[in-house]
């Protein structure tokens, strides 16, 4: 169900029978910790493992004791082999203390028995009429410690059995009544109490701290988020700037070509202009060779044109025209200028 999502792994988002907590209490199961094992670091919020070169040893208890209670529950809502643990009878009782399915006949026995132990006992019916939260909270019991000193393990703490706040671990009876040295005790439900409500405090702390975080969190986010526009206020000014001076450099371009041919027509128009009237005075020069040989071969006194002494001599002081004085039409200055500025 929705309510019991937070007991899957918080890397692969499986359910594990191998969740280790880590020290930045996020809960990986072993697939997903030998995967970050070279990182050496928690996939979900990249903190560092305590030592790089080992997987976390310590196992999340209360995930796997929902994980277990969660099992029973569907098992029961299923309605699959319930048959009686002592018995083998078909069941129609569950008791979470002893953790056993019970026909009516022993359920009748454990009622007698047990009845001091304060051992509840539910109808399968029941449990199935329920939700998975309401079974998860009414199977909820106090865990049965064992003693800390290693000679000792087989001593069950008892709820109101001693614990050592000097050692920091839990005392069966023999140990607090020989061993003066861990003296003063307490009994395990006051110190269970007494971290419940010091755990409390912390969290109502970590709740105010957070919310200076979530701040911060918000205002990085917002400076993520304002720096995304600059780049995209600063790209689109270059898109328009840059096309704004491919605009130009196209729009130089036609003009300059536009100078181009004019100047071209231009020096063209003029070299025409200029090669005619050469070509007239090679023309007339031709004219007045021929005329001045055939005067010599053939001519009389009276034959002399008069004239044409006063022509061939206009022609005779006539110049080229020098083409290094004067501006080429075709050198295009000023487009070279304009391109050299461009």
């Amino acid at each position: 169900e929705d309510d019991f999502q937070f007991i899957l792994c918080e890397g692969c988002r499986q359910e594990s029978p191998n969740l280790k907590l880590l020290t930045c209490l996020h809960t990986l199961c072993l697939g997903c910790l030998s995967k970050n094992k070279p990182l050496g670091q928690c996939p979900v919020c990249q903190t560092a493992f305590p030592q790089a070169s080992d997987i976390p040893d310590t196992d999340n208890l209360l995930f796997a004791s929902l994980q277990a209670r969660l099992k029973v529950y569907k098992k029961i809502v299923d309605g699959v082999d319930l048959f009686c643990d002592n018995c083998k009878e078909a069941s129609e009782f569950w008791c979470s203390e002893c953790e056993e399915f019970l026909c009516t006949k022993c359920f009748q026995a454990h009622q007698h028995y047990l009845k001091r132990e304060n051992h509840e006992a539910k109808m399968l019916m029941d449990i199935r009429a329920g939700s998975a939260k309401d079974f998860v909270k009414g199977t909820r019991r106090t865990g049965h410690l064992s003693c800390s000193n290693p000679t000792h393990t087989s001593e069950t703490v008892r709820p109101h059995s001693t614990y050592c706040g000097k050692c920091e671990k839990p005392l069966c009876c023999s140990c607090t009544l020989l061993d003066s040295h861990h003296a003063p005790f307490c009994d395990i439900r006051s110190e269970t109490q007494r971290r419940q409500e010091e755990l409390g405090i912390m969290s109502q702390e970590l709740k105010q701290k957070r919310s200076s975080f979530e701040a911060t969190y918000a205002a990085l986010q917002d400076e993520a988020v304002r720096l995304e526009q600059v780049q995209q206020e600063m790209r689109e000014l270059i898109r328009q700037r840059v096309e704004q001076l491919v605009r130009l450099i196209r729009q130089e371009e036609e003009e300059l070509l536009g100078l181009v041919e004019a100047q071209q027509e231009q020096g063209r128009q003029e070299v025409v202009r200029e090669l005619q009237r050469v070509e007239g005075v090679l023309r007339r020069m031709e004219a007045g060779e021929r005329l001045v040989e055939k005067m010599s071969l053939y001519a009389t006194e009276q034959e002399v044109i008069p004239c044409a002494r006063r022509s061939v001599g206009q022609l005779q002081q006539r110049q080229p025209p020098a083409t290094g004085d004067r501006a080429q039409p075709g050198d295009l200055a000023e487009c070279r200028a304009r391109l050299q500025a461009l």
